[in-house]
């Protein structure tokens, strides 16, 4: 996805596959979330608002935190956590790229036998 200064909450809802009530209650639960609104009230979410979304989902969804527990871990050990889900996405897409590399290897050598 291409960065840009907004993002509607469907975007972003979209971006978790989650519905747009879980972005809006995370919105209400957590104060790192700070998006703007227009004329009519849309929430426009910037990019600081995306990437704290990732911190979010990663501890709740991913690591299975409880809302308590991932504020606190963000409150208390914000750096740890942005580097340790840095971590894991590294980890992600290098495990992505070697099972693309393995299939590809096993396509050829399905083609030479």
């Amino acid at each position: 996805m291409v960065d840009k200064l907004y993002y509607t909450i469907g975007e972003v809802a979209d971006m978790f596959n989650v519905n747009s009530s879980l972005i809006r209650y995370w919105e209400k639960e957590f104060s790192v979330i700070k998006p703007k609104k227009n004329k009519k009230g849309n929430r426009l979410f910037t990019k600081n608002d995306i990437d704290n979304f990732h911190l979010i989902y990663h501890l709740v969804k991913e690591r299975g935190m409880t809302l308590k527990g991932a504020k606190q871990k963000l409150k208390e050990n914000r750096e740890d956590t942005i580097n340790n889900f840095e971590i894991i996405q590294v980890l992600k897409d290098i495990k992505q790229k070697f099972h693309y590399q393995l299939s590809t290897i096993n396509y050829q050598l399905s083609i030479i036998n």
